[in-house]
């Protein structure tokens, strides 16, 4: 009977262990205790995307981006078979591509392996109250550890939605005092900080257009998605704005700021009077080397500081 125990123990510590480390959620389809599609939606997305409960969401997304190449219809004559393969991918990272969305799955996915049971001796169904507290102890471990993803999930996005709205709105910020200041620095500079601030200028740039076109890419959908050429109707795209509507949006607020620094400082001309070796009454072409400068120097400087607090 000693012996007995101590076996069942072990097995039992040893499920719980597998628990903790989520390797009860993989791929393991053969075995009916750790099959958990029929409990909810019929369906284990993680399987879908041959990805584990632990992957990342950079993971999840390469996941599916592969499959969704392998197996679209397009390119595989339209068969309906893949077609419905395809189905499943996407709805499986409609789901896990999205923190709150897939932080709710993970909860039901743990709460049927909390009650499920099959009679047999395991610390999943053993009355015993060592078993009970350690089921519960694991439960409370794993949906912790749900929690703390989806809120370094949403820590994460909200960093990167940083990057996209503090250089348009330095951009738009600087394009205004440029147009209200009239600069006319440059053409009197000397000739190597004239090149200086041509290759800030450039930098700022490719800088401007890095930060932008990575934003754009993460918080926005294109028209043209891989899934319209299978279904229908257009699938509801997970990002709230298109594309072009946040670019027409920035580029309509850069005009807008100009156009609004142009007539305060036609109106009111203090800083060409106070300082005229620096600013003028007339806008020169220069006006344009200047934003790009600032974003730059103002999106560095505000990455610095996040990181010295973070």
């Amino acid at each position: 009977m000693g012996w007995s125990n101590s076996r069942t123990e072990v097995r039992s510590a040893y499920y719980a262990i597998l628990l903790a480390n989520g390797e009860c959620f993989t791929t393991r389809r053969t075995s009916p205790k750790l099959d958990i599609r029929s409990s909810f939606r019929s369906v284990n997305y993680y399987d879908v995307l041959k990805v584990s409960q632990r992957a990342s969401k950079n993971e999840i997304k390469s996941a599916y981006r592969r499959l969704a190449r392998e197996l679209h219809p397009d390119k595989n004559e339209g068969s309906e078979e893949t077609a419905k393969a395809f189905a499943a991918i996407a709805e499986a990272y409609e789901v896990l591509g999205n923190p709150r969305e897939r932080a709710r799955y993970d909860r039901k996915l743990l709460e049927a392996q909390y009650n499920n049971g099959n009679g047999d001796d395991s610390i999943f169904t053993s009355s015993n109250s060592h078993a009970r507290r350690w089921r519960q102890l694991v439960y409370e471990h794993r949906y912790n550890e749900i929690i703390n993803r989806m809120v370094a999930e949403e820590r994460r996005q909200s960093a990167e939605l940083q990057k996209l709205i503090f250089p348009a709105v330095a951009l738009i910020l600087s394009t205004f005092l440029v147009a209200y200041g009239k600069p006319h620095y440059f053409l009197n500079a000397p000739v190597i900080i004239k090149i200086v601030i041509v290759f800030l200028f450039a930098a700022g740039i490719f800088h401007i257009y890095g930060r932008i076109r990575q934003g754009l890419d993460r918080f926005t959908y294109d028209d043209d998605e891989i899934h319209d050429s299978i279904f229908d109707a257009p699938r509801e795209p997970k990002n709230r704005f298109s594309r072009l509507t946040v670019a027409t949006l920035i580029l309509g607020s850069l005009v807008l700021s100009f156009a609004l620094g142009l007539v305060i400082g036609n109106y009111s001309q203090f800083l060409a009077v106070t300082m005229p070796r620096i600013f003028s009454a007339t806008l020169h072409p220069e006006f344009i080397f200047y934003p790009p400068i600032f974003v730059m120097i103002a999106d560095l400087a505000h990455s610095v500081l996040t990181r010295l607090e973070t």
